[in-house]
Formats: C-alpha cells, sequence, structure tokens
C-alpha cells in the first residue's frame, strides 16, 4: 500500500493526478496550501508527496524546505509548470527527489 500526499492548489489538477496514479491499495490525502500540506505531513505517515512549486499564498520551494525539516527521508516529487532548468535546479538543492513537469506524459509521471 502506498501513501501519497498530493499538494496543488487546483482541485482538477488533484483529481486528475489520482486517476494516474491510483493502484490497488493505494492511499492519498489531498492539500490546496501548504498549512494543509503542514498538518497532514505532522499528523500522518506519507510514502511520497507530490507538490506543486507554485502554489497560491506560499511558494512550492518554501513549503519543500518546511516538509523536508519536518520528515527528512519523506520523498518529494515536484510537479510544475515551469520547465526551465533553474527552478528544477532549486528544488533539488531544497531536497526535492525529482521534478516532472506538468506538460510531462501520464507514463512519465508513474516513472518518476
Amino acid at each position: 500500500m502506498k501513501r501519497i500526499l498530493i499538494v496543488d492548489d487546483h482541485e482538477v489538477v488533484r483529481a486528475g493526478l489520482m486517476r494516474i496514479i491510483e493502484q490497488p491499495g493505494s492511499v492519498f490525502g489531498e492539500a490546496s496550501n501548504g498549512g494543509q500540506a503542514l498538518k497532514l505531513a505532522s499528523e500522518e505517515s506519507w510514502d511520497l508527496v507530490v507538490l506543486d512549486l507554485s502554489l497560491g499564498e506560499r511558494g512550492g520551494l518554501e513549503l519543500l524546505k518546511d516538509l523536508k525539516q519536518m520528515r527528512p527521508r519523506l520523498p518529494i516529487l515536484i510537479l510544475s509548470m515551469h520547465s526551465e532548468d533553474q527552478y528544477a535546479r532549486r528544488a533539488f538543492q531544497a531536497g526535492a527527489a525529482g521534478y516532472i513537469t506538468k506538460d510531462s506524459p501520464p507514463a512519465e509521471l508513474l516513472k518518476a
């Protein structure tokens, strides 16, 4: 069973990600903002976080750093609309386990 926390400020994106990733026994958590993500990360154990880099009220990089401080071993996959290398470099420097763009094919998301 995989426990996956999806953090994105767009409900349709979260729903789409769950459909793509869903496998038997998968359990999902959803957060639409940084506060919800931190609360869920502190209250429950997750195998993976899929994190949008561009959240409304708070930057994804800032949230990534907070999540890594809270749960250093938690793998966090950044899902972003930004394809420029500078964003990926910053994410990896902040502790991301992977970086994929939102225009990637679903199969690439599953590989990541």
